[in-house]
């Protein structure tokens, strides 16, 4: 069960400082901070943990960094960012991390709004990006630090700087700067990783970030000193939540990963009992497993199938409350020891207790498919704006595909066109202005809208319908949620992204991306020769299939939300490419921008709905669908 701790004060009245000296002095043998060290992991224990962010906050006053000054990072998941994190913090300046694969008007956006006059980075790939804001006239940036000493040329090195706190430290200076933080002072900003526009200026502080700890901490269930495995950005409101506040309150265990595409084999090797991941992740570990399920054998399919079936089984009667009668309780205990446990160990899955998800809206499919398995899906929904957390699911109270009900002393209220509105302690101030004051976003009674639409059901759990500004209204004046028939294509495995298009015209079309994963395995399984992904996007049985995914969803969706044409692509979206932002959302923008030209001939002809007929050619490029 989750650690009950003594809190050292009042969960209102709690700062960043004082948990760390909390867990120092009552639990500071307990691993705090562990990374990467050639084929082992290095580990800092609470005590030690204290010990150097005492000595790098001597060594950044002596830098000159001062209170309620921002401080820009740029690393990523490494010690050195945790510990600065802190060590900032426990000066009562505001660290302020930035992703590392913002745009370069992006960064130098921050770089002016935040008035920084440091910035810390990792190594010659930030200082490429950084260097010329120093001679920016607009740009207030005046020092960079580098953690990469080999890298860091004529600036300023973590090293050198954690070396020159050790000479200048003095214990009594440490303990009078973080006794003066207040709850009310700044812990963080945060920036919007901006799917529209220039990024905002989040501005949170200690108790906003507090009282969100404490009351997600209320609703989980976790042994003592779970581990937790931080590989989302720093700069992701929720990694700064699972990867170093609920840390700091529960005195738990952090494990570094720098690479976010290691985290597979993280996961394998630390058999974690708690497991966070945004949707996309959860979608593409499906596809893992899904793939490996296509190369076994008929009759093991057939095992494990009626063992998710048993799965699924049991989690309809914890969802609706009810008893789990003791004939399917005993039969699904026999299934996960012979056949789940086994396989999720191949994984490193087996041990999973509490798993959740937030940012986007989950596509149902991959919930269910997870809880064949055993593994429920706690989905949240919050924004950065409110700390975090809005809505959660939790063992006592779950609904699969919503987002869950209001973490305690939150408000929530549904506007006329459906946006969910809220309010209470968690919910921010305002967004930072250029000139360090705060705008507020609230209305005359305190609620803040935002963006997103959804409905509430009759036992209080919400419902995600999609970002009220993405919403698609056709030329007829019909509203759309792109999220909903991207979803529901998107439950067909060989489709791993999706994205609909519609605004101002009269029907909608799709660009699909192959899912990389899973096309080969689903054409070995049929005795086609795979090849590149290209090449196996033009082979008929895929094509076909794709055409039957389309029109089974179309199935499910009214007139005005069918898919009528689509495009099939095989070059997956991500970050680096700038199709999803760093936290791997859509960002619609840029996907349509870069396909324009594809997008524009899906429009090309006036569209007919199709008279059904068995010797039309089913692989014009581009598919007509629409209903029989």
């Amino acid at each position: 069960m989750t650690m009950k701790l003594r809190l050292p004060g009042r969960p209102e009245e709690l700062t960043i400082p004082a948990l760390l000296a909390r867990n120092a002095a009552e639990h500071g043998d307990l691993p705090a901070l562990s990374w990467r060290e050639g084929d082992g992991w290095t580990t800092l224990d609470w005590t030690e943990v204290r010990r150097k962010v005492a000595v790098l906050a001597s060594g950044y006053a002596a830098l000159g960094i001062e209170r309620g000054e921002h401080v820009l990072i740029m690393m990523g998941n490494r010690p050195e960012h945790w510990l600065t994190d802190l060590a900032l913090v426990h000066l009562g300046a505001v660290p302020v991390t930035v992703y590392g694969t913002s745009a370069p008007e992006q960064t130098a956006h921050i770089a002016r709004h935040s008035r920084a006059r440091v910035a810390v980075l990792e190594g010659a790939g930030e200082l490429a990006r950084w260097e010329p804001l120093l001679a920016d006239e607009r740009v207030p940036l005046e020092r960079l630090v580098v953690a990469e000493a080999a890298e860091a040329g004529p600036h300023r090195t973590y090293g050198s700087l954690h070396a020159s706190g050790a000479r200048t430290h003095r214990p009594e200076d440490f303990e009078k700067a973080w006794r003066e933080t207040r709850p009310e002072d700044p812990l963080t900003v945060v920036y919007t990783s901006g799917t529209t526009g220039d990024p905002k200026g989040v501005r949170l502080t200690h108790r906003n970030i507090m009282l969100q700890a404490v009351r997600i901490d209320g609703r989980t269930d976790l042994p003592e000193h779970a581990e937790h495995i931080c590989y989302l950005p720093f700069a992701h409101i929720a990694e700064r939540i699972l990867g170093i506040y609920l840390p700091l309150l529960r005195a738990a265990h952090v494990r570094l990963v720098a690479d976010p595409a290691a985290v597979g084999a993280a996961v394998r090797e630390l058999h974690p009992v708690q497991f966070f991941g945004v949707p996309r992740v959860w979608e593409k570990l499906a596809a893992s497993v899904r793939a490996v399920l296509a190369q076994l054998p008929a009759a093991q399919r057939e095992s494990i199938e009626a063992a998710n079936d048993l799965a699924r089984a049991r989690a309809g009667h914890r969802e609706r409350g009810e008893r789990i009668p003791a004939a399917l309780e005993a039969s699904y205990a026999r299934a996960k020891e012979q056949v789940l446990d086994p396989l999720l160990g191949l994984a490193g899955l087996d041990r999973l207790v509490w798993t959740a998800s937030a940012t986007a809206p989950m596509p149902i499919d991959v919930v269910r498919f997870w809880a064949g398995w055993g593994i429920t899906i706690m989905d949240a929904w919050g924004l950065t704006e409110t700390s975090g957390v809005c809505t959660i699911n939790s063992p006592d109270g779950f609904r699969l595909g919503s987002v869950g009900r209001p973490i305690e002393g939150l408000e929530l209220r549904l506007a006329e066109d459906g946006e969910i509105l809220t309010r209470g302690a968690t919910v921010f101030a305002g967004y930072l202005r250029p000139d360090g004051s705060v705008e507020s976003a609230h209305d005359a009674e305190g609620w803040f809208p935002t963006g997103d639409v959804g409905r509430l059901d009759e036992d209080g759990f919400l419902w995600l319908t999609d970002r009220k500004k993405e919403l698609i209204i056709t030329s007829n004046g019909k509203n759309v949620s792109p999220a909903l028939v991207e979803n529901t294509v998107k439950e067909h495995p060989l489709i791993g992204q999706a994205l609909v298009h519609g605004d101002g015209r009269s029907y909608l079309v799709a660009l699909l991306v192959l899912d990389g994963e899973m096309a080969p395995a689903w054409a070995a399984a049929r005795g086609i020769e795979a090849g590149p992904l290209d090449r196996l996007a033009e082979h008929p049985a895929v094509r076909a299939e794709i055409a039957a995914a389309v029109d089974a969803a179309n199935a499910r969706l009214n007139r005005t939300e069918q898919i009528k044409r689509y495009r099939l692509l095989t070059e997956e979206w991500g970050p680096a490419t700038g199709e999803l932002t760093p936290s791997l959302k859509l960002r619609r923008r840029v996907v349509r921008e870069k396909y324009g030209a594809l997008i524009e001939a899906l429009y090309d002809d006036p569209y007919e709905e199709p008279h059904h007929d068995p010797h039309d050619d089913p692989h014009e490029e581009p598919r007509r669908t629409g209903p029989e």
